[in-house]
């Protein structure tokens, strides 16, 4: 295949220029101004972006135990109609990923779909924080990392040994930042908006006080650590502090809380509630901040299916979280690149080469030599989400114009999705 005429965007090498590209056998053979070869098949990409394949570094897809919600085909094409070709998923299915075998064949049924996905591992059995999984083993079986993502680690010495162990192991730790001592409502931010609607809810100290005391830990133990979907901006400023005293600090922002406010809550309900809920004005622009300056390195969905029945319960009884995948590259275009607080290339590397180098992944790039995972995109089309490749559609964003179609997702080589 032959992809001609695009806008190639690599940030791993700050490419930005148009060129031709050349893939055999699942590889990029070839990049150049022009490339003409009798024969193959050829991809006209006259006025679209093409990128590395995007790689989400936090995914539910609900399998095994909530197939319901979502599965792993589902998350699959989920994942490739929003432009990604890797996804890592997180460990709190039925049975939770904490013993070899589940991680074994939740990994060798991923291997059937058409993109990438990988496993994180639980830190602890059955994520009750107490005792911790056999991390060795688990890592030697295929896991990208360790979180008991959806349970914060509560036992701060627990949490310590957990990420020494994981820096010995050279392998990430990822970690839900919420006390519940703190939390009587989960999934509303306690503020303005818990107050009109009559609850009390999670407050953001609940995120700030576990997020101070996990930076402090990642600097004493030198490990990789994860600071998930972050809701706050003290939680953003306690992360910029510590990288500057050298904790190995990553931050997750999703698209959610870049976007959105608790003001959300009143008008999509249900689908605007999420662990860590949408907070303020205040602290979404601290994220965009974050984001600009590079204390948040990282792009990622947390994309949470849940059913129609689930949500349509009272706020207070509804499960937290959203889909994310299909949206997720146009709302990054829409609330960062277009206001002028990222350029497409800075998206585009919280989205590609920096999550594949925190987890160690040969992908996120686009070089002669490497795999020929690609998104190709219209930075300038203007659409409105109605209905999804995943199994759920829990968005408040469907029915929303967004700027930023993914027209095309190739991975390995291969077409994995076409507008």
């Amino acid at each position: 295949m032959i992809i001609k005429n695009g806008l190639v965007i690599d940030p791993a090498s700050g490419l930005s220029e148009k060129m031709d590209l050349l893939i055999e056998n699942g590889i990029i053979k070839e990049m150049a101004s022009l490339i003409t070869k009798e024969g193959e098949e050829v991809l006209d990409a006259a006025g679209l972006v093409v990128a590395p394949g995007l790689i989400d570094t936090h995914v539910h897809f609900r399998d095994p135990g909530f197939t319901y919600k979502e599965t792993i085909h589902t998350g699959a094409l989920a994942s490739a109609k929003g432009g990604f070709t890797s996804v890592i998923c997180m460990a709190n299915t039925s049975p939770t990923v904490d013993s070899v075998p589940v991680l074994k064949d939740n990994l060798s049924r991923a291997s059937k779909e058409k993109i990438r996905i990988f496993q994180a591992a639980s830190i602890s059995c059955n994520l009750k924080g107490q005792e911790e999984t056999d991390m060795d083993a688990l890592k030697e079986a295929g896991a990208c990392g360790f979180t008991d993502d959806g349970i914060p680690l509560l036992n701060a010495e627990f949490c310590f040994h957990a990420m020494e162990k994981a820096a010995k192991l050279n392998v990430p730790v990822s970690l839900h930042e919420e006390d519940p001592s703190f939390i009587r409502n989960n999934g509303i931010s306690h503020g303005k908006v818990s107050d009109a609607l009559g609850i009390y809810g999670s407050p953001s100290i609940a995120e700030e006080s576990l997020v101070a005391r996990d930076c402090m830990l990642a600097l004493k133990s030198g490990a990789d650590v994860v600071i998930q979907h972050i809701s706050s901006g003290i939680s953003v400023d306690l992360v910029r502090t510590y990288k500057k005293m050298g904790a190995k600090l990553h931050a997750e922002a999703t698209p959610h809380h870049f976007t959105l406010t608790e003001d959300a809550v009143l008008e999509h309900g249900t689908l605007a509630k999420m662990n860590p809920p949408l907070r303020t004005e205040k602290d979404r622009q601290a994220i965009i901040q974050g984001l600009a300056d590079g204390t948040i390195d990282l792009i990622a969905t947390d994309h949470a299916p849940h059913s129609k029945e689930e949500k349509a319960k009272p706020i207070t009884e509804a499960p937290s979280g959203i889909i994310g995948l299909e949206t997720s590259l146009a709302l990054g275009i829409t609330s960062l690149v277009r206001p002028g607080h990222l350029s497409l290339i800075q998206l585009l590397e919280k989205m590609t080469i920096n999550p594949a180098k925190l987890y160690h992944l040969p992908y996120g790039q686009l070089a002669e030599g490497k795999a020929a995972d690609l998104v190709i995109f219209d930075e300038n089309e203007c659409w409105t989400p109605t209905e999804y490749a995943s199994l759920s559609s829990n968005s408040p964003f469907t029915g929303t114009p967004m700027y930023g179609k993914v027209k095309y997702t190739i991975c390995s080589g291969k077409i994995v999705y076409h507008d």
